[in-house]
């Protein structure tokens, strides 16, 4: 079998892992034990010989027809070019008080989550939390206690899809996923094309939140620069204003430490740059800080929810319906601007990945001279 036929470990490291590609997403670790995640790096521990694998049929940044796999797994009416599918755009925020204090923004992916436990939707959701290194970890949450207490932005990338891959082979229960837009695609790959054995593992999969995303970063790189600037003290949060405002703002018992967001672009993963999607288009409903009109002072209290398929529909509206969120008018430019933003990391993305696979031609073809 040529390398073309190839679609084995093999093949993942040549046009993933070793191109700079790989997200750390952790789809291809749990599945066999020659991959692992190491200090949220993807490593082979082991060389294997199988022409095919679910290592590299899972991978988000394995070559894949996403449009056909949005026409698979969503109502093709609902399809946009910029967005993906689109129910609609609303504001929300939490109306739990408690949730409002230790959840980022509005908070509204700790109360959906909550509501979905509750609710008997899910058993558990797959969540990331973060050490003192600001080294992310995932784990499986079965308590709403649980939920509460890995509120808040991380910045760095979690193996997510391993603890996926470990926790539905584990429990029969319904599981939900938090995701990144890297990590709901490959999900995505799973619920659309599950391998042999898989089919009852993905059959538990029951709903993914999704998180807007510009970029992660390098954790140590990231807690080198952070802690030049807070030491030891304690940090309460970490949040990125818009674009205007130019900087990371470190929250401390002591007050707001703000990082110039040049400084913090340094610390942005090289994978990130070949990113197609924004704002996480394969999951049921995706969240993001809010933009409005009415400043970051009042945004940054409230998300912005796109709904995506019928089971985000539902959970939004049981929200409302039994007073999870608090609902305000969405501003008639937010979705043009909304899919401007999205359409212009697409864009650039694919850019990237097209002088990306320019250069691995020309080398390749170098070496066959």
């Amino acid at each position: 079998m040529n390398e073309k036929e190839n679609t084995g470990q093999a093949k993942l490291l040549s046009t993933v892992i070793n191109s700079g590609l790989c997200t750390g997403c952790g789809a291809c670790v749990e599945l066999c034990p020659y991959m692992k995640i190491h200090n949220a790096k993807t490593i082979a521990l082991f060389s294997c010989d199988l022409d095919t694998g679910r290592c590299f049929r899972y991978c988000p940044r394995a070559q894949t027809d996403f449009r056909d796999l949005k026409k698979q797994l969503f109502d093709e009416a609902d399809l946009t070019d910029e967005l993906g599918a689109f129910k609609g755009l609303y504001l929300t925020r939490a109306m739990n008080p408690k949730i409002q204090e230790k959840a980022q923004h509005g908070g509204t992916v700790t109360a959906l989550v909550q509501l979905a436990m509750e609710e008997g939707m899910v058993k558990g959701c797959v969540l990331t939390d973060q050490d003192e290194n600001m080294l992310p970890r995932s784990f499986t949450a079965f308590d709403p206690s649980e939920i509460l207490a890995a509120a808040g932005s991380k910045f760095g990338n979690a193996p997510v899809i391993a603890e996926f891959n470990r926790i539905s082979a584990k429990r029969a229960d319904n599981i939900g996923v938090v995701a990144t837009p890297c990590q709901a695609r490959a999900l995505a790959k799973m619920r659309g094309n599950p391998g042999i054995g898989d089919e009852d593992r993905m059959s538990r999969l029951k709903l993914v939140i999704g998180l807007f995303c510009g970029w992660t970063l390098d954790f140590k790189k990231l807690n080198h620069i952070v802690r030049q600037e807070v030491k030891d003290t304690k940090i309460i949060a970490m949040d990125i204003p818009p674009s205007k405002y130019a900087c990371m703002e470190i929250t401390t018992a002591q007050g707001i430490k703000k990082i110039p967001i040049e400084t913090i672009n340094d610390c942005a993963r090289q994978s990130c740059d070949y990113c197609t999607d924004m704002t996480a288009e394969f999951a049921d409903i995706s969240v993001g800080s809010a933009r409005s009109k009415d400043g970051w002072d009042i945004d940054k209290h409230w998300n912005q929810v796109i709904v995506r398929s019928d089971t985000g529909r539902l959970l939004l509206e049981l929200a409302r319906e039994k007073g999870i969120l608090e609902f305000k008018e969405v501003p008639e430019e937010n979705v043009t601007r909304l899919k401007a933003v999205s359409l212009g990391k697409r864009t650039y993305g694919s850019k990237m990945l097209t002088q990306l696979h320019e250069t691995r031609d020309v080398q390749e073809a170098g070496q066959c001279r």
